[in-house]
């Protein structure tokens, strides 16, 4: 088992879910694996597999110790986490219950996740990603990068008036920066670094440096709104354009 720096609450995590029995393994993704965790900004976006299903009753279970842990150690610290019944790994389409900013709902694993975690993740509980999912390519990342894309983003771009929450703001225009490179260059890009590729005027850039430092900063709001909703339609368009013939 891996031993990085991380907060606490994601081994008290990892020992709830131990003691549940039917939980092997307890992978950290996000910005924790990558190096790129900043406390209260970043989120702490861990995947958990499971010896089977996670039904109704194991539903219940986790939300209890989700909202106990949030009260408790993880105090603001954002913390959410994937559970993946181990038969599932490999679905790409698969719905899994995943607690996220205090509330139990149903996704994907996405590919983004699956690639951190092959490229930087690392175990708190059980096996290495690398013993329980498949080896990611260039190609792969690019394909990842590609849906979120062209999946939730370009459903956002429909929608500006999303764009007015500050919050989804900032995070439009690093994930446009990301999705850039990743479709460019086939590796993955930490939030930090994709603030300075962000297609925004230098003041703003400043803004999007200093809230991910965790300074208290804000930037006229209908202004940003404008810049982050025409970048993500801008880049959601090239996305969807055919990817180049390779040589």
């Amino acid at each position: 088992m891996t031993r990085r720096p991380r907060p606490q609450v994601v081994d008290d995590l990892a020992g709830r879910l131990a003691a549940l029995g039917w939980v092997s393994d307890l992978l950290v993704a996000g910005s924790l694996a990558t190096g790129d965790w900043t406390p209260s900004v970043s989120d702490l976006d861990l995947v958990a597999v499971t010896a089977g299903p996670v039904g109704t009753g194991r539903e219940q279970t986790l939300s209890a110790v989700h909202r106990d842990l949030d009260a408790g150690s993880g105090a603001g610290l954002k913390l959410g986490c994937v559970y993946v019944d181990t038969a599932a790994l490999d679905d790409p389409a698969a719905l899994h219950p995943t607690w996220t900013h205090g509330a139990l709902v149903h996704r994907i694993l996405s590919g983004v996740t699956r690639a951190e975690l092959a490229l930087h993740g690392f175990a708190v509980l059980g096996r290495a990603p690398a013993a329980l999912l498949s080896p990611v390519t260039p190609d792969d990342v690019r394909a990842a990068a590609r849906s979120e894309l062209t999946g939730y983003w370009a459903l956002a771009a429909r929608h500006p008036l999303w764009f007015l929450d500050p919050v989804l703001a900032d995070l439009a225009l690093t994930s446009m920066a990301r999705g850039r490179h990743s479709l460019a260059t086939g590796e993955l890009l930490t939030k930090t670094l994709a603030v300075e590729q962000a297609h925004a005027p230098a003041h703003l850039v400043a803004a999007l440096r200093a809230r991910r430092r965790g300074e208290d900063v804000t930037s006229p709001r209908l202004r940003t709104a404008l810049v982050a909703w025409r970048d993500v339609r801008r880049t959601v368009a090239a996305a969807r354009r055919p990817a180049p013939a390779s040589p």
